[in-house]
């Protein structure tokens, strides 16, 4: 019986060694791979870099790390616009933007929008008491500045064409804040 065992035992390292001898080289080592180098980004005005996953999308950058929160998480999708967020001037949504795009651009947040005095847009929100829960309100007051810097003067069509959805349906108001920050900066210069 041990015998048999032995006879066993030697047939299957020989059958190791002539798959070992059939089998592919293995792979020549690799030095290990550089670190990225850090993504620079300046946010509201001040300089950044962002040493991680270069896929991150800008809005955990921004809240987590930066502790930046009025820039919200809604739908991770780009279809609400809470995260909306300027990026040199323009609206956009953070949570869809990956830090290698936002890399050697200047983002403006809710927290950057006006440091000395409210911006007009800002103002007309608490004139027209818009805001009901206040989650969308960051991502919408960017989006009002956006569309008030291209058209200074924006009509109901110019209004609509803003996508960022409001959870508590607050777009009367939204809108009359929009005309009203649109005369607001007109009389300031804005």
């Amino acid at each position: 019986m041990i015998r048999a065992g032995a006879c066993a035992a030697a047939e299957i390292a020989e059958n190791r060694m002539s798959q070992s001898e059939n089998a592919a080289p293995a792979p020549a080592k690799r030095a290990p791979a550089q670190p990225p180098a850090p993504l620079a980004l300046s946010i509201n005005d001040k300089p950044y870099y962002h040493e991680g996953d270069p896929q991150m999308p800008l809005l955990w950058f921004l809240r987590d790390t930066l502790r930046l929160t009025g820039t919200k998480y809604g739908c991770g999708v780009g279809a609400c616009g809470a995260c909306t967020v300027l990026v040199d001037g323009k609206a956009t949504r953070s949570c869809m933007l990956p830090m290698q795009a936002a890399a050697g651009h200047s983002v403006t947040t809710i927290e950057g929008l006006e440091t000395d005095a409210l911006h007009p847009v800002q103002q007309a929100w608490i004139e027209e008491d818009v805001a009901q829960c206040g989650y969308c309100q960051a991502g919408q007051i960017l989006a009002a500045v956006d569309l008030l810097k291209r058209r200074p003067k924006p009509g109901e069509d110019d209004i609509s064409a803003i996508t960022n959805l409001c959870r508590c349906g607050t777009y009367p108001r939204i809108r009359k804040a929009i005309l009203r920050a649109a005369a607001l900066a007109q009389g300031q210069g804005k």
